[in-house]
């Protein structure tokens, strides 16, 4: 395994960290800008997803401030969807440093399926679930023009499940995400990426935590991806603000059949 990074390689890390960065503000699955240079470095998979993960926090963070505006008012709701995401990021985790790798391989094509049928679906099932729902909303004021719909049982087993599947190697898990928020959520896209950025946050955070004091990180790449991903993480938000649903839908959409073909190949 790679131990020092020279000047190329390093620069190679730091670029793959913006662009990752950005990535994962505006849809999700940076991890796989990432996770492969690590890999064509000489790094082990597990170490290089544990390296990658710890690096990509400050990114997933500073992409969430980007919406901070958007987010104000809705403490109550990111606290309820954060418990959930923290518990599955604490899961995921465990089982990537106890379970032999490639364990989840065989679902993680069917997850990223089923998300991307719901993002295209997204509009159809969130008008058909508003005239069953008339009336229920949650407490926290509505971005304008979208509704905010009660945070039920469904959908914080959603947020739990994305979580461990965040936890465990969290590509396209913003992907998951925004399929799952979108429809038992919100109709505002631009907004549930606000929440998405924030529960992303969280569940990589946990489980970084939790690789830094059980798991093996290797230092320099993941603070060269940390300082890029921080770069991106604020241009991505703010061009993410600025994308009109259709395109940011279509956006989700590429990169999520970007994603499910690396896996399957």
């Amino acid at each position: 395994m790679n131990t020092m990074l020279n000047a190329a390689e390093g620069l190679a890390v730091l670029a793959a960290g913006v662009a990752a960065g950005a990535i994962n503000a505006v849809v999700g699955s940076g991890t796989l800008v990432t996770f492969p240079v690590l890999l064509s470095l000489g790094y082990p998979p597990v170490v290089a997803n544990v390296s990658n993960t710890v690096g990509l926090v400050p990114g997933s963070f500073s992409g969430a401030y980007a919406y901070r505006h958007d987010l104000a008012g809705h403490g109550g709701l990111l606290a309820r969807l954060g418990v959930a995401g923290l518990l599955g990021g604490v899961t995921g985790g465990v089982l990537l440093l106890r379970l032999p790798p490639g364990a989840f391989r065989a679902i993680v094509p069917v997850l990223i399926v089923a998300a991307l049928v719901l993002v295209v679906a997204q509009p159809r099932l969130a008008r058909a679930l508003a005239r069953r729902r008339q009336g229920a909303g949650d407490a926290a004021p509505p971005p304008a023009g979208a509704e905010v719909r009660r945070v039920g049982p469904l959908l914080l087993l959603g947020v739990f499940a994305t979580g461990v599947y965040g936890g465990y190697f969290g590509a396209a898990q913003g992907v998951l995400l925004l399929g799952l928020l979108g429809v038992l959520l919100s109709t505002d896209l631009r907004w549930v990426n606000g929440v998405k950025n924030v529960l992303a946050g969280l569940v990589n955070g946990v489980a970084a935590v939790l690789f830094v004091a059980l798991g093996t990180v290797a230092w320099q790449p993941a603070l060269l991806i940390a300082a890029g991903s921080v770069l991106g993480g604020l241009a991505g938000g703010r061009w993410g603000r600025r994308l009109p649903p259709v395109a940011l839908r279509a956006a989700i959409v590429v990169v999520g059949l970007a994603a499910l073909v690396n896996l399957l190949a």
